[in-house]
């Protein structure tokens, strides 16, 4: 009969004394360690800068900074939105809204602005909006370069909405033309017009039929609530936005040479491609006699730019910040350690420990006699 073998676990013995011999941070025993009123006070204010520092580097890594750069426009097959809110100071049937681009082309053909018979002058609460955002536009064109920060940071397309509803109509009939829309074009260079007569098609262009009108009929005041680029984005302004032009002469040319730069903005939860805009502005009245010809009416001549500006939100490297919030953490408690260190060492000289009261200590020490091994 076989014996039952018996195993039995042996202890080895524990491995954590070795771990422990690895241990760089030596312990001190509480009976050592001396607390003062100094130390405390201290260690409060040293509590209040790290988390003071702490919550400005938080800050300062969640507001990330927005870097520019140029390069070719090189996306030849995307489109141009424009989007239109105008106001002339003449009926609707007096008026021809067109566009032609350098391609010869009558971009209508992608669509067509709308026309709605209106009343130039504007109703008190429509009036209030409108000075609101023509001052508010002004500031931005003039401060754009101390506030492009606030506004790409911000997440708000426009601070101001649509016009509100006019809460009083004037007693007389229509005197003004709203034409107001969005249109997808060709992205080339293009030239969107508004004068006199309705526009006829023809197959090398077309032309504004104005014979039935007489050329004091002809007032081309006007007001742009809205002309942008491609969609809506924060950070980009429109300068035409808010314009007003007033004019007491029949026959006036406004002309507005638009230069559009396409403009893609990456953050750091989605790319968007829009457009932004510089413009200059140029009227004159047409008068043949004295030399000056055209034709009357309102000349948007744009252009678009073969560079591109991408807008990029860029923040830190998130082991950057760890670093950094590591280094003021250890920066403070490094730099009040010693603060202490010294102060308690200049308060020990002022406590006049003359060599008398040291040997007077040392007296009251008592003698320890070495134990000799039996």
């Amino acid at each position: 009969m076989e014996q039952e073998k018996v195993t039995i676990v042996r202890y080895r013995g524990s491995k954590i004394h070795k771990v422990k011999e690895l241990d760089l941070f030596p312990k001190i025993d509480e009976k050592c360690k001396e607390q003062s009123t100094f130390g405390g006070t201290l260690s409060i204010i040293s509590f209040g800068i790290i988390f003071w520092l702490v919550y400005s580097e938080i800050n300062y890594y969640l507001h990330s900074k927005f870097v520019f750069k140029f390069s070719p426009d090189i996306d030849f097959d995307a489109k141009l939105k424009i989007n239109v809110d105008i106001t002339i100071a003449m009926p609707c049937s007096n008026l021809g809204a067109d566009i032609l681009d350098s391609t010869n082309q009558n971009t209508f053909k992608f669509g067509s602005l709308e026309e709605e018979d209106t009343w130039y002058e504007l109703a008190p609460n429509q009036q209030k909006y409108f000075e609101n955002r023509q001052h508010f536009n002004t500031y931005l064109r003039e401060e754009y370069h101390a506030v492009q920060e606030f506004l790409w940071r911000s997440s708000h397309n426009s601070v101001f909405s649509q016009m509100p509803t006019r809460n009083q109509k004037p007693n007389k009939p229509h005197d003004a033309c709203r034409i107001h829309g969005s249109l997808v074009l060709n992205k080339v260079a293009g030239n969107f017009h508004i004068t006199a007569g309705k526009s006829l098609n023809l197959p090398r262009g077309h032309i504004h039929i104005s014979a039935f009108m007489s050329d004091n009929e002809y007032n081309f005041t006007h007001r742009i609530n809205k002309l942008s680029f491609g969609e809506p984005s924060a950070g980009i302004i429109h300068p035409l936005e808010g314009d007003e032009q007033v004019t007491n002469s029949s026959s006036m040319l406004f002309q507005y040479f638009i230069e559009v730069v396409p403009t893609s903005i990456k953050t750091q939860l989605s790319t968007k491609e829009t457009y932004q805009y510089s413009v200059k502005e140029l009227s004159r009245p047409i008068d043949h006699m004295k030399g000056s010809h055209g034709m009357p009416g309102i000349f948007f001549k744009y252009d678009v730019s073969a560079l591109k500006v991408t807008v990029r939100q860029e923040r830190d490297n998130f082991g950057v910040f760890l670093a950094r919030l590591c280094s003021i953490v250890a920066g403070i408690y490094v730099i009040t350690s010693f603060i202490n260190s010294f102060i308690l060492f200049l308060l020990s000289l002022c406590t006049k420990k003359t060599p008398k009261n040291i040997e007077k200590i040392q007296s009251n020490i008592p003698d320890v006699v070495p134990v000799q091994n039996m």
